[in-house]
C-alpha cells in the first residue's frame, strides 16, 4: 500500500498542466546512466514515449550565454582576457595549489578553488551556491560540492567538455513525451495492476512503533477533496476517512525531521535537537504562459550571477517532441531558490511577474509575451549541508537505525540530493532488502553505502 499526501502521484518529479501545456516543478531531465534492469523496466512500460533528448542549455557568465555543459572555445570567449588568463593558469597549476591545499577540505570553498581555482570559483561556483543555498561558500560543508555533479578539477572539467564537444552522447538524456510525469504515472500504473493500492490525499500524522508492527495514524490532508474528486488512473484507492493501518514494515520517504517528530515512542531528546539543525532549502516556482510560440529554442539556462534571485530557467515543451504541445504559445519556468517566510516567499502574483520581468531583462534574453503566470512553493527541495550537518545527520540516522521496522530513503529520507534515477535505485534495493517478507538490514546497509557515491547532476 502506498500513501501519498498529495491528489497525484510524484512529489517532486511530477507534471499537471498550465495553459494546455504539460509542465514539471522544474527542470527535469532522466539520467540514462542507471542499473540496465531499471532502465529496461522504464523502456517497457513507456515504449516509445520515453524519448532520447540532447541537452540545450547555456549559463550566463558575466555578460555572455554561453553553452552548458561548457565548451572550452566559448568559455575562452566569454571571460574577459586577464579573468581568463587567470582561469587558464589555474586550470594548468592545479596539481601544485591542490598540493597546498588541506588535504580534506571542509568547506565548499575551499574544495571549488582547489579544484577549479578562483577565478571560475568565483565567477560561477561561489554566487550559485548562494543562490541555491543561502549560505556563502565558507559555510558550506565540502560534501555540497562532492555530491553535485562536476568533474573535480578544471583540467579534468576541460577534458569533459571536449569530449561533450566531440560526442552528443555524453549530452543525452531521457525524457517523457508528456512531461516528467509521466514516468511517475506510468510506475503508478503497473504497481496498481500488479496488486498494489495506492491512496492519494491520504496524510500521515502518527506512527506507533511496536516490537513487530507499526501502527499508522492516517488523517486528512489539504489535498484530500481534489484527489476525490479528481479520480486518476483506474484502480486507485483514495482514502475516504481519517483512521489507522497496521503494516509489519514501513518505508518512508519523509524528510527525516518530520519522521523524528511524528514517531511514537518518541525520538530521544537527542534526536529531535539534532532535526531542528537540518533544514532544506524551499523553492517558488513562476510558470510564465507566453503568447506566440516557443520562448527559445534551449531547454535550460541557468544564471549564477547574484542580481538576480532567479537560479534557472526551463522551457518543458524543448525537453520533448510532443505534436500535442499547442503551436501557439509556450510555458516558461522560473526558478527562485528561498527560504520559507523570506521576501521571495511571501511575494504576491504581481511581485512575482515584476522579479521575472526584471530578470529577463537585465539577461538579455528575448523578451516574454506574458499572457498570465502560475505560482508554486515547494517547502523542501535543497538538503542544506552547512558545516556541522554530519554530526545532526549522524544521530538522526543512529536513531532510525534503531527503528528495525522503518526504512527512509529518497531524497527527503536520506537527506540528500539524489537526482530521479537515484531514488528509483533506492526503491529497487528497499523491495530486494524486503525478499520474502523479512526485511534484511545487511542488504540495505551494503546498498546504503552505494547510495553515498551518488553525484547529482542539474
Amino acid at each position: 500500500m502506498v500513501l501519498d499526501r498529495a491528489d497525484s502521484v510524484g512529489g517532486m518529479a511530477a507534471s499537471f498542466d498550465v495553459a494546455g501545456v504539460r509542465v514539471d516543478y522544474g527542470s527535469h531531465r532522466l539520467n540514462p546512466d542507471m542499473p540496465a534492469y531499471v532502465l529496461a523496466d522504464l523502456r517497457y512500460l513507456l515504449g516509445g514515449d520515453l524519448q532520447t533528448r540532447y541537452r540545450d542549455g547555456r549559463l550566463l557568465l558575466g555578460e555572455k550565454w554561453i553553452t552548458y555543459p561548457f565548451k572550452p572555445r566559448e568559455l575562452a570567449r566569454a571571460l574577459p582576457a586577464v579573468p581568463m588568463a587567470r582561469a587558464a593558469f589555474e586550470a594548468i597549476s592545479t596539481p601544485w595549489r591542490r598540493s597546498k591545499a588541506p588535504e580534506n577540505p571542509d568547506t565548499y570553498a575551499e574544495l571549488m578553488r582547489a579544484g577549479f581555482g578562483p577565478t571560475l570559483y568565483e565567477q560561477v561556483y561561489a554566487p550559485y551556491a548562494r543562490k541555491l543555498w543561502g549560505l556563502t561558500g565558507d559555510e558550506i560543508d565540502a560534501d555540497q560540492a562532492r555530491r553535485k555533479a562536476g568533474a573535480p578539477t578544471a583540467l579534468a572539467a576541460l577534458v569533459r567538455s571536449v569530449r561533450s564537444a566531440m560526442s552528443s552522447e555524453s549530452l543525452a538524456y531521457l525524457y517523457p513525451r508528456r512531461g516528467f510525469g509521466q514516468l511517475c504515472e506510468t510506475l503508478a500504473d503497473a504497481a496498481v495492476t500488479a496488486g498494489a493500492r495506492l491512496r492519494l490525499g491520504a496524510m500521515v500524522e502518527r506512527l506507533d512503533v511496536g516490537e513487530s508492527d507499526i501502527a499508522v495514524r492516517l488523517g486528512r490532508s489539504e489535498h484530500h477533496t481534489a484527489a476525490a474528486e479528481r479520480g486518476g488512473w483506474s484502480g486507485l484507492d483514495h482514502w475516504e476517512s481519517s483512521g489507522w493501518l497496521r503494516a509489519r514494515h514501513v518505508f518512508s520517504t519523509l524528510p527525516l525531521p518530520l519522521l523524528a517528530r511524528m514517531t511514537s515512542p518518541g525520538a530521544p531528546y537527542e534526536a529531535v535537537e539534532a532535526s531542528g539543525n537540518l533544514r532544506f532549502r524551499a523553492i517558488v516556482l513562476v510558470y510564465a504562459v507566453h503568447r506566440g510560440g516557443r520562448w527559445t529554442k534551449h531547454d535550460v539556462h541557468y544564471i549564477p550571477a547574484s542580481g538576480t534571485p532567479v537560479s534557472r530557467i526551463s522551457e518543458p515543451a524543448n525537453h520533448r517532441i510532443n505534436p500535442e504541445d499547442p503551436e501557439d504559445r509556450s510555458v516558461v519556468c522560473f526558478e527562485l531558490p528561498c527560504d520559507i517566510g523570506d521576501e521571495i516567499w511571501n511575494a504576491s502574483d504581481e511581485e512575482l511577474a515584476d522579479v521575472i520581468g526584471d530578470a529577463v531583462h537585465r539577461t538579455g534574453l528575448p523578451p516574454l509575451s506574458l499572457e498570465w503566470l502560475q505560482v508554486k512553493r515547494l517547502r523542501n527541495v535543497y538538503p542544506v549541508y552547512q558545516r556541522g550537518y554530519k554530526e545532526h545527520l549522524s544521530v538522526l540516522e543512529d536513531w532510525v537505525e534503531q527503528l528495525r521496522n522503518v526504512t527512509t530513503f529518497g531524497r527527503h529520507g536520506l537527506f540528500t540530493p539524489d537526482n530521479t534515477h537515484h531514488a528509483m535505485v533506492m526503491g529497487y534495493e528497499a523491495a530486494d532488502a524486503l525478499g520474502s517478507g523479512k526485511f534484511d538490514h545487511d542488504h540495505w546497509s551494503a546498498a546504503r553505502d552505494r547510495f553515498a557515491q551518488h553525484i547529482a547532476e542539474t
